[in-house]
């Protein structure tokens, strides 16, 4: 008698579409379950050279631009962070917060989000498009292909120092300027490179993404994270800096460690990859050498070297616009945009020239190749619309600063970290999360007689942690568009987050004893 073998349930982590679904619906019950309430919002009107000061209720009433009246809010900001720009979105007003009438969102929210979402995410997604359309023609040019065999042949025995170049450059990105949303840019150059050196899309991911994320982590000067952080909490953003300088170099060393481990191992055997059941996927995906090419030399003509010269240095043409000429996602994809125009000319024209139809075929599809990437976005945007429609985040924010009164220095600061490690989740833009929790949270700090810029840090260091793994960040995006399991991100990216906790919270008990 044959004996039937038992199958045996296996557990399947759903992708990033289908996880990004189910927050849909979590946070649609949720607006259901928390109390609904608000702070009050001041904002600085620059046309009027007034204040306005919006009520729970959605009154408004205006002040006078003054430090005076700042003070009579119990907001301790300097009035020019206002004036002057440095402040421009609306800030939460300290002991202002109200219980409001509940607003739990209907079943029809859950598409409905998904789609408002995707439209307020519209700048990132016509640049993400611009981008795909760009690599489409760079690889039909064949540009890709001969440029990627001259420097793996020229690299060749010592591939992770350019692991080590690209992951170090990242993070200073992140620490300098946030270089995180912009870093979606970096993959369709940098990607070929590594898998034609024989890595994973483990080790794409975390040179790029992983890196420039614990760069903004420990910010230094990044504009996005911890000068309006501190502006917001009424400190200057130097207050700190050394603590988050010596941060940044410490997490900077031991990520490049656990990166070098990493590599070698799957160096030594590439069935040890986290990703190895998806790797033959992501070779067809990201793969610009076939097998004959490397036994054939390929042409490296002028032209080739032309189209990727302009291909190159349009990456950083975005940084220095992002850094200095204060360029957001519609001014880097008209750049792209001019820069892959020309490279369209030059791989149509031209007695070896594909020809007018195959150039913009070309564009078309590498631009449709992205399509679910830009989805992701905006899907991820729609859950925090929900929570903010459902006027929930307050209510979090406002239970949060409850926790910590009246705790002692080094017991405050480390509960506040964790307490930004679950608002990451909710809020998880880093200006956001600091115009909205700073006015609040940093007072907090005078109670236990701590300084403010511990707060800052602790911000900083619990939201990103969390947004290392939060579906609701740029996470999914990215595997998306590496075609990865969150599962196998997860599996690789834990032992950082708990070193940044762990780490970041020795920093914090020591900025509190030491300070």
């Amino acid at each position: 008698m044959q004996v039937m073998e038992k199958k045996k349930f296996k557990f399947k982590m759903p992708g990033a579409f289908s996880i990004l679904f189910i927050l849909t619906i979590v946070a649609v019950i949720a607006t259901w379950i928390v109390p609904s309430g608000s702070y009050s919002k001041l904002s600085y009107n620059s046309a009027a050279g007034q204040l306005n000061i919006k009520s729970p209720t959605g009154k408004v009433h205006k002040a006078p631009a003054t430090q005076k009246e700042l003070t009579k809010l119990g907001v301790k900001i300097d009035i020019q962070q206002f004036t002057s720009g440095g402040i421009t979105q609306e800030i939460s007003i300290p002991n202002t917060y109200q219980r409001l009438k509940q607003h739990p969102a209907g079943l029809d929210k859950i598409t409905s989000s998904m789609i408002q979402g995707t439209i307020e995410a519209v700048d990132i997604m016509v640049f993400i498009f611009v981008l795909g359309g760009m690599i489409g023609v760079v690889k039909a040019s064949g540009a890709f292909e001969s440029g990627l065999l001259a420097l793996t042949q020229k690299t060749k025995g010592r591939e992770f120092l350019l692991i080590a170049l690209v992951s170090i450059l990242m993070v200073l990105g992140g620490t300098l300027c946030g270089i995180e949303e912009e870093a979606v840019a970096f993959y369709p150059i940098l990607v070929p490179v590594f898998l034609a050196m024989g890595y994973d899309s483990i080790v794409c991911v975390g040179a790029i993404f992983l890196s420039s994320s614990v760069g903004t982590a420990f910010s230094t000067i990044n504009p996005f994270s911890v000068v309006i952080a501190s502006n917001a909490a009424g400190i200057n953003f130097t207050q700190g800096i050394v603590w988050r300088i010596v941060g940044c170099i410490v997490a900077a060393i031991c990520l490049l460690f656990y990166l070098y481990y990493y590599c070698r191992k799957v160096e030594t055997d590439p069935q040890s990859s986290y990703s190895y059941a998806d790797h033959e996927d992501f070779k067809q995906l990201w793969s610009v050498l076939s097998d004959e090419d490397a036994h054939t030399k390929l042409s490296f003509s002028v032209r080739k070297k032309l189209i990727l010269v302009l291909f190159i240095i349009s990456f950083p043409i975005m940084v220095w616009g992002v850094m200095t000429q204060n360029w957001w996602f519609p001014t880097m994809a008209s750049s792209f945009l001019l820069l892959t125009i020309i490279i369209m000319f030059l791989t149509g024209t031209g007695p070896a020239g594909l020809g007018e139809k195959e150039v913009v075929d070309a564009f078309v599809n590498g631009a449709s190749s992205l399509v679910g990437v830009s989805l992701i976005i905006g899907l991820a945007r729609g859950i925090n619309l929900v929570l903010n429609e459902g006027l929930i985040s307050d209510t979090m924010l406002h239970f949060s600063s409850s926790l910590v009164q009246h705790m002692s220095g080094p017991l405050f600061i480390i509960v506040m970290l964790f307490i930004f490690f679950v608002l990451g989740f909710v809020v998880p833009s880093s200006s956001g999360l600091a115009v909205l929790s700073m006015p609040i949270m940093a007072p907090l700090a005078d109670t236990v007689h701590i300084p403010r810029y511990a707060v800052v840090t602790a911000y900083q260091f619990g939201q990103y942690a969390m947004l290392f793994l939060a579906p609701t960040g740029l996470v999914m995006a990215t595997l998306q568009m590496l075609n990865m399991r969150y599962s196998h991100w997860f599996r690789f990216v834990w032992p950082v987050v708990v070193f940044l906790l762990i780490f970041g919270g020795i920093i914090l008990v020591a900025e509190v004893l030491l300070s």
